[in-house]
C-alpha cells in the first residue's frame, strides 16, 4: 500500500438504493471531499438481491451477504473505488481481495422501540404483535416477553415504518442509528439498553469496503478511520467469527472503551429464547482479536457448541 494517497481525481461509491444507505454514502461522500478537497466523487445508487426478495426472512435466503455482492461486483468491474456498509449488515469473513480499509465513529448503537400507541415493550398488550428482522431481536423478545408475538418485517427503514402505521405491528424493533441518522429521532419511543437488548456487532458503526488491490483508494480512505470504534468493532467481529456469526445465528456482541481497557459482551441463543448463554470480558484496547476469540471459547466451554449444533441442525 502506498505511504501517500494516490493523485486520482475522480472516486465512484457503490451504494444500495435505499434512503439510510444513500444517506450514509453521501456522509462519507462529504467526509473524504472534507479530506481531500481535489477530489470528485460521485455515488452510484444500485439495488441489490437482498432489496429485491422481500416475502422471505433474510436467514432463509442467504443472509446480509445477499446486500453487498452486487456492490463488490462493481468495484470488481471497475465501475465502483469503494462500498459504504453499515458494519451490522457486513459477514463476518471478508470475500478474498476485498478489504475494510476504514471504521467510522460510532452512532448511538442501541435498538429502538419504535410505536405508535406504546412508550415501552412493557406496555405491549400480551398478544402484541412486535416486528423484526433480526433473530438476535427475535431471541431477546421471546425470552424477556413471552406474551408477545413476534413476526418478521424486511424491506427498508421506510418501508418498515409504513408497516408499522398500516397497523400491520403495534411496534418494530429497529436500529438507532439509522433512525438518527435520517432524522427520524421522534420515532423512537425509547431505547432498549445494552442489558435490555445487546447489540448486534458492528451496530451503529459504518464500513468502508475496498479491493485490496487497491492501494490508492485504501490510503485516500484512511482519513476517515476511528481508531477507537475500530478496535471495538474488531473485537465484536473476532467473537462472531470464532462462533459462526451469521443471520442465522442469534449472536449479539457489543465492545466499548472503558478507562482505557476494552469491555466486550456477548451471547448466542437459540431464536425463541428458550436458551441464552452470555458472558463478558475485559482486556488490553489493542487486543480487541484475541478478546473476541477468548469470549467465544469461554461461551463454547459454558455450552454454546449445544446451541450452535441445534442451529446448524435446523437448518
Amino acid at each position: 500500500m502506498p505511504s501517500e494517497p494516490s493523485t486520482a481525481a475522480r472516486l465512484v461509491i457503490a451504494s444500495r438504493e435505499s434512503r439510510l444507505a444513500l444517506w450514509q454514502a453521501e456522509h462519507v461522500r462529504q467526509r473524504l471531499r472534507e479530506a481531500h478537497p481535489q477530489l470528485t466523487i460521485d455515488i452510484l445508487g444500485m439495488t441489490t438481491r437482498g432489496d429485491r426478495i422481500l416475502d422471505r426472512p433474510l436467514a432463509a435466503i442467504g443472509g446480509k451477504g445477499l446486500f453487498i455482492k452486487e456492490l463488490e461486483l462493481a468495484m470488481v468491474e471497475g465501475s465502483a473505488d469503494l462500498a459504504v456498509h453499515s458494519m451490522k449488515d457486513m459477514p463476518m469473513e471478508m470475500p478474498e481481495g476485498f478489504l475494510l480499509a476504514a471504521i467510522s465513529p460510532r452512532e448511538n448503537p442501541c435498538d429502538a422501540f419504535v410505536a405508535n400507541r406504546f412508550a415501552t415493550l412493557d406496555e405491549l398488550p400480551t398478544g402484541a404483535v412486535v416486528g423484526t428482522s433480526s433473530l438476535r431481536r427475535e431471541a431477546v423478545l421471546r425470552a424477556n416477553h413471552p406474551r408477545l408475538v413476534v413476526r418478521s418485517l424486511r424491506g427498508n427503514l421506510d418501508t418498515r415504518l409504513r408497516k408499522l402505521d398500516a397497523g400491520e405491528y403495534d411496534a418494530i424493533i429497529l436500529a438507532a442509528a439509522g433512525l438518527l441518522r435520517l432524522g427520524l429521532a421522534h420515532r423512537i419511543r425509547s431505547l432498549l439498553t445494552p442489558e435490555q437488548s445487546l447489540p448486534a456487532p458492528g451496530q451503529g458503526v459504518l464500513g468502508i469496503e475496498v479491493r485490496a488491490a487497491r492501494g490508492d483508494v485504501c490510503a485516500l480512505v484512511a482519513a476517515l478511520d476511528d481508531a477507537d470504534s475500530a478496535r471495538c468493532v474488531r473485537a465484536e467481529r473476532a467473537f462472531s467469527r470464532a462462533l459462526g456469526g451469521s443471520c442465522q445465528v442469534p449472536l449479539a456482541a457489543h465492545a466499548v472503551l472503558d478507562q482505557g481497557m476494552l469491555w466486550l459482551r456477548g451471547f448466542v441463543a437459540l431464536p425463541d429464547g428458550s436458551r441464552m448463554i452470555r458472558g463478558e470480558l475485559r482486556g488490553e484496547a489493542d487486543a480487541g482479536e484475541a478478546i473476541g476469540q477468548e469470549l467465544a471459547q469461554m461461551l463454547r466451554e459454558r455450552g454454546a457448541d449445544t446451541i450452535l449444533a441445534a442451529l446448524a441442525g435446523s437448518r
